[in-house]
């Protein structure tokens, strides 16, 4: 039946947590072939994806343009709604402040992240904004979903960047390490 949400077993549903972080990973490895910070997200409605994104602040010049953001975006014109009732988003790093103001107001039913982000991260880092019960909507948040996968991706970029900076600057006729 259309619309009709069925239940979904905890191993069910761990097993669909998986196969859409994996997406997100795919997009993460999208932003980094475009030299940006490789976060990737996911938005499923159904058990379908309905819309991907990631990380292009600096390719976009925007500071807005990050994985969440893109994939909001692409889901809303899916659906022809900024609202996503019932909608996942599956990314790949802890949403910053912007973000998850972006997913309470799409009115998300649940946010699943890889990685926590210790320096910018609200959903359980710095703070949880997502259970501030002054808040009129409240979006599920399951952390840590292959926070070593979605991790190490984000590791291996920026030890990427170092090297290929210091390179540059040995290059450059400066010190060598």
């Amino acid at each position: 039946m259309a619309g009709v949400l069925h239940p979904v077993t905890p191993d069910a549903q761990q097993l669909r947590d998986l196969e859409m972080m994996q997406l997100a990973l795919q997009q993460a490895r999208l932003a980094w072939g475009e030299a940006e910070v490789p976060v990737g997200a996911v938005v499923v409605r159904d058990g379908q994806v309905i819309a991907t994104g990631y990380n292009r602040p600096i390719g976009k010049h925007d500071p807005t343009a990050h994985a969440e953001i893109m994939a909001l975006r692409a889901a809303a014109e899916v659906v022809g709604n900024y609202r996503l009732p019932g909608c996942e988003l599956y990314v790949t790093l802890e949403p910053c402040m912007m973000c998850a103001g972006a997913m309470m107001h799409a009115r998300l039913a649940r946010v699943i992240y890889g990685a926590s982000d210790p320096k910018t991260g609200v959903a359980g880092s710095l703070l949880n904004v997502f259970d501030l019960d002054q808040l009129n909507h409240h979006t599920k948040v399951t952390p840590g979903v292959m926070a070593e996968e979605c991790g190490a991706l984000l590791k291996d970029f920026f030890a990427h960047r170092r090297a290929v900076a210091a390179q540059k600057k040995i290059a450059a006729g400066g010190a060598s390490i």
